[in-house]
């Protein structure tokens, strides 16, 4: 059984912002979210990990205890946990002092290959934050965001979608703010 909190979220007396004000103001509530993205009710599920994308990008010290278990949500059968994921995950990289985003690179990156559109482009499009936190992947993650030339075609990613991420992929303002952040070294 769910509870309240998540419950009040799922019979929707609380919204993902009241919510987001809620965590804010009493932080041990976070593993209550992260357990609500488990949630077999779609609504707690998907409010938990949008409320949680939120808070890495307004509060990111806060939320990187649980890396850990933002990165394992890579591993979600639910796409949208998946993409939500990625973007936690690059919103955290500017605080990852153990370097947790490092060692889970490879994994990260392995979703250049996926088969949707939405899931490659979120890639793409949080790859600037994660080279802006951390400039010495820069050439790593050039070479991965190269790779979106060789995706296979599939009927969740055309070669239109495919010439739209890899548009997103060369475009000089995703590193540019790496560029200005190195001068100020």
């Amino acid at each position: 059984m769910e509870n309240e909190l998540l419950e009040k979220l799922a019979d929707k007396s609380m919204t993902t912002r009241e919510l987001f004000q809620t965590v804010e103001q009493d932080w041990t509530l976070l593993p209550q979210l992260l357990e609500g993205v488990s949630s077999s009710k779609a609504s707690i599920r998907y409010g938990c990990s949008k409320v949680l994308m939120g808070l890495s990008e307004a509060h990111p010290t806060k939320l990187y205890p649980f890396m850990d278990s933002i990165i394992d949500l890579l591993d979600s059968k639910y796409r949208i946990l998946i993409w939500n994921a990625l973007a936690i995950i690059a919103n955290l990289a500017r605080v990852d002092k153990d370097k947790k985003f490092d060692a889970a690179f490879d994994k990260y990156y392995s979703f250049v290959n996926n088969e949707y559109m939405v899931t490659v482009a979120n890639v793409v499009g949080n790859s600037g934050k994660i080279a802006l936190a951390k400039p010495y992947l820069t050439d790593k993650i050039t070479n991965e965001l190269l790779k979106v030339d060789d995706i296979s075609l599939t009927s969740h990613l055309t070669e239109e979608c495919k010439r739209v991420i890899a548009e997103k992929t060369t475009n000089p303002l995703i590193f540019s703010s790496t560029k200005s952040h190195k001068r100020k070294e």
